[in-house]
């Protein structure tokens, strides 16, 4: 009897920006993107908010990141953070 139809594939995954499920289906022998994730080093510049602005530490570069809950007590002005750029989008939250 022929086959009918290519085996499938699912790959669920939780994204490391929005905390979501996320679910692809796809024939088997194809290929699925995987993200590069940095981890770069930044100091803490000033708190403003809840928002801190970092200076990183290999281009100088400023920016503005939210603070997330988890890691507050851990931000303070001078001090050397780590944050993550995955697919050019930068966070301070820790990506497990």
């Amino acid at each position: 009897m022929p086959k009918h139809g290519a085996a499938k594939a699912r790959v669920e995954a939780i994204g490391l920006l929005d905390d979501k499920r996320h679910s692809i289906v796809k024939p088997a022998d194809e290929t699925v993107d995987v993200p590069i994730i940095t981890k770069k080093m930044a100091q803490v510049l000033a708190i403003v908010d809840n928002n801190a602005q970092l200076m990183d530490l290999t281009t100088y570069e400023v920016f503005e990141l939210p603070i997330p809950e988890e890691i507050k007590e851990r931000v303070k002005p001078g001090e050397e953070v780590a944050y993550f750029e995955v697919v050019g989008t930068k966070t301070l939250k820790p990506i497990k």
